[in-house]
């Protein structure tokens, strides 16, 4: 990272004019690495952060999917999922993204960076084949929650061309996520310590990964993943397509932008990250000692809602006193096995969950339908969490409310917050078992009725039966391990 900005840029600048199918660019195609001065661009002033500037004019935004130069299978799947019309990262990305330039693409939280930028992967990769079983794509992502979310997103789109998607997480079979890219995954959405882990292993290469993408870059900033970034993204194609989403940008994601991206379309929807049209912010002033009520009320109503809190102590104290109180939840922290977390997502999204209780990693990657409130229990220390963590609701265009319950001694804190976040939140003071509680959240009495959330059957014998047939062939168990993971991956 301490090179000078010439030497970052020189080698991917003189190897300008790869074909558009190693995920490159044909000379005078827009955005081709060539040595006509694209990819310059001002420095940022001393001391603060601004958006780089580019110098080739973006290609005009659309408003139809039919209007982009994308295979038919695509535009056939997007008519299959209901998709109608581009929203606004992906109408003004994606023409761009498909001619092969660098996207930078700044929008909160369920705004549609997915297909954004995983249209115009899947639309580059048509047609190719992983040469030597190695990937052509690649995706990084902060959480596991949230590769699990991208890649289920991207399913449909790559069997439609015939693409195949591998998800590489920590806290899953590592030996299964190596046969699933033995078996030839051209895409592979991954978190960063784990694909590391799987490189070191010789499992995985990335030099034929022409296309690159980083979500939530901001994120995996804060979280410390930057050596690890910078050393996979340096493992890359030099001369391949970079895409860059994140719902904020500050220094850390600056710093990525300039050493890894050229000449990049630059595009910002919603400049708060979070402060959009469909969306309320109600800051709570409540006492200290009514706080707890308040919460177990506001967890009581009709509807689903996630809560966040700080620590997984309090995660497990307040699930214990909402089961004990007759409402549905589940506990989802950073102490729970992959599968535990997996299976309580599951039943938070199919209804046999109300109450989702969180840490942090839940504010990362979690995408539930017609989740219409979020409350932070405890109030966020930095504006980017209150943003992520809001950003589970009002998503794709629906409505919802983001509360924040604020006791005296937060009230200066929370205030700078929202100055930082760019919000105007409407402030009410509430008390347990009053109006104003019932009428922003819903809150309600509970029924004092204790519940046992129980966990799905798993028809297990099937699976042993399976087992011990497949015993009877050395070959089989790996044969069976290679299909199973990329069957659930792709």
């Amino acid at each position: 990272m301490n090179r000078s900005r010439t030497n970052e840029r020189s080698p991917r600048a003189r190897r300008g004019g790869a074909n558009a199918a190693g995920g490159g660019r044909r000379p005078g195609q827009p955005g081709a690495r060539g040595s006509g001065g694209h990819g310059r661009r001002s420095p940022a002033p001393q001391g603060e952060f601004a958006l780089p500037t580019t110098t080739t004019p973006a290609l005009p935004a659309v408003s139809d999917f039919a209007e982009l130069a994308m295979p038919a299978q695509l535009l056939a799947e997007l008519g299959r999922q209901g998709v109608s019309e581009p929203f606004p990262i992906q109408g003004a990305t994606l023409p761009n993204s498909l001619a092969g330039r660098d996207v930078l693409g700044r929008g909160r939280t369920g705004s549609g960076k997915t297909l954004a930028f995983g249209l115009a992967l899947l639309a580059r990769l048509t047609g190719q084949r992983a040469e030597s079983r190695q990937p052509l794509a690649l995706v990084l992502v902060p959480t596991r929650e949230l590769a699990q979310q991208v890649t289920a997103a991207l399913t449909p789109y790559a069997r439609a061309v015939r693409l195949r998607v591998a998800t590489v997480v920590g806290g899953m079979s590592i030996g299964k996520q190596a046969s699933a890219l033995r078996g030839g995954a051209e895409v592979v959405v991954a978190t960063p310590g784990r694909l590391k882990d799987l490189i070191d292993r010789g499992d995985c290469r990335l030099d034929q990964v022409g296309v690159t993408v980083l979500d939530e870059a901001d994120q995996m900033t804060d979280m410390g993943f930057m050596p690890q970034v910078t050393a996979l993204l340096d493992r890359v194609r030099p001369e391949g397509q970079r895409m860059l989403f994140s719902a904020t940008l500050d220094r850390n994601v600056d710093r990525l932008v300039r050493r890894y991206l050229t000449d990049p379309v630059v595009h910002s929807v919603d400049p708060s990250a979070g402060a959009v049209t469909t969306m309320e912010h109600h800051v709570l002033h409540v006492q200290v000692a009514d706080k707890h009520a308040a919460t177990v009320e506001i967890a009581a109503r009709d509807g689903r809602v996630i809560m966040f809190l700080d620590t997984k102590r309090a995660v497990d104290r307040l699930t214990r006193d909402l089961l004990a109180s007759g409402v549905r939840a589940a506990a989802l922290h950073g102490g729970k096995s992959q599968p535990q977390r997996t299976r309580t997502l599951a039943q938070f999204k199919d209804g046999h969950v109300n109450v989702l209780v969180a840490t942090n990693v839940a504010a990362r990657g979690i995408h539930v339908d017609h989740l219409d409130l979020v409350v932070n229990v405890d109030p966020p220390t930095d504006h980017k969490d209150y943003l992520h963590r809001g950003g589970r609701t009002a998503r794709a265009g629906e409505s919802g409310s983001v509360v924040t319950l604020v006791t005296p001694n937060q009230r200066r804190d929370m205030a700078r917050l929202m100055a930082d976040a760019g919000i105007r939140p409407h402030t009410t003071q509430v008390n347990s078992g009053g109006e104003a509680l019932r009428r922003i959240t819903g809150a309600q009495t509970p029924s004092g009725v204790p519940v046992v959330i129980t966990a799905p059957v798993v028809e297990r014998p099937k699976r042993r039966a399976a087992s011990r047939g497949r015993r009877r062939s050395a070959s089989a168990p790996r044969r069976a391990s290679a299909r199973g993971s990329l069957d659930a991956a792709a």
